[in-house]
């Protein structure tokens, strides 16, 4: 096994915690530097793990000669700021989703990633864990039969009743599309292809919205963007995708994914989560749980950064790709486009099908 990828990371907030419990355990992954605007905050998780640096501030760490990736957990309104400092600096980068908050930014992205001979890998990565790839394998190796159709559901209330800041969930850049629609969309992806066109509607039933616990409980702010988005999708190879993020639905008993064939049905599990039961039932017969058939074991936040090292020392392409993230942004964006003007709309940045991480 050759050295592992030295990653600096950019960002010691709450995600972070999930992040560092799966970098701890690989081997092909090393922490070696974090920064964080608030510097107690990145102190902190050096003082867990002694060799990791502290720096100063996104410059510092991105010069590092120490760091050859960057890890960017910063807010999505600045994910393509950080990103770009790294590859200017010679760092390929993984971040959390969304790659950036317009197809522009995420085009100069990737451009500058070729230029520059660097890779940029973005979450989610759950859909490298065995519950999608385990469910993918049945859609590939014909469980179901041709695919016909879809359904994805992702219902709550809405962050506020947890988070102790929740504005940005409800500020351009957020809403439950592009919140929680990169898990479904990759996951829909992965299954059944990329997307070609959608059309669909959305509704901001609520003008404020009331922060439901912490030190700042009872406050209300403005909610600025639609929080309930109905889509339809129509993958390039055919099968239809019936798609609900919402944060305005207090209660469902609705399945997170299911994918319908012309010889059965598929239900997959949450997609936000990296295992869970996949279960099949056959045209004529009953719902039976199927073994594992794909993913990684035992995986983590920071999956796809170890996938991307590896693919790195192998030569192959990553699967948690800048590429994939495009296709979704721009999924997510067309779709909002096709509600406001009540039309279908073709997404026109496709992406191929990731490789299918297999036992």
């Amino acid at each position: 096994m050759g050295e592992p990828l030295r990653v600096g990371m950019v960002g010691a907030g709450k995600i972070s915690g999930e992040y560092l419990k799966t970098l701890e355990r690989l081997d092909d992954v090393r922490l070696t530097a974090v920064t964080d605007l608030d510097a107690g905050r990145a102190e902190a998780v050096a003082a867990q793990l002694p060799g990791v640096a502290v720096a100063a501030s996104v410059a510092e760490l991105v010069r590092r000669p120490d760091v050859d990736a960057v890890l960017n957990l910063t807010l999505p309104a600045v994910h393509a700021e950080v990103a770009r400092a790294a590859l200017d600096a010679g760092k390929h980068v993984y971040g959390e989703k969304p790659l950036a908050m317009t197809r522009e930014e995420a085009d100069g992205l990737l451009a500058l990633a070729r230029e520059r001979g660097l890779r940029i890998g973005c979450a989610p990565d759950t859909v490298l864990g065995t519950g999608t790839q385990s469910a993918r394998a049945a859609v590939d190796d014909g469980l179901i039969g041709a695919p016909v159709a879809a359904t994805a559901f992702m219902t709550t209330p809405g962050h506020e009743r947890w988070h102790p800041d929740p504005e940005f969930y409800y500020r351009p850049g957020g809403g439950p599309l592009l919140d929680m629609g990169p898990y479904y969309l990759s996951a829909l992806i992965h299954l059944l292809g990329p997307v070609g066109r959608v059309t669909g509607a959305a509704s901001r039933p609520r003008a404020e919205r009331t922060i439901g616990g912490g030190p700042r409980a009872g406050e209300r702010f403005d909610t600025e963007v639609d929080t309930h988005v109905t889509g339809l999708l129509e993958h390039t190879g055919g099968a239809l995708t019936t798609l609900v993020m919402s944060f305005d639905i207090h209660a469902a008993r609705l399945p997170r994914i299911e994918v319908h064939g012309t010889e059965g049905s598929l239900s997959v599990p949450d997609p936000n989560g990296f295992d869970g039961p996949v279960e099949l039932h056959r045209a004529g017969g009953e719902w039976e749980r199927l073994p594992v058939a794909g993913g990684y074991r035992d995986a983590g936040r920071g999956t796809g950064l170890a996938d991307l090292a590896t693919a790195l020392a192998d030569d192959r392409p990553h699967r948690a790709s800048a590429e994939l993230a495009r296709h979704v942004l721009d999924t997510m964006l067309t779709l909002l486009d096709a509600a406001r003007e009540g039309l279908w709309l073709p997404v026109r940045g496709g992406c191929a099908r990731p490789e299918a991480v297999r036992p």
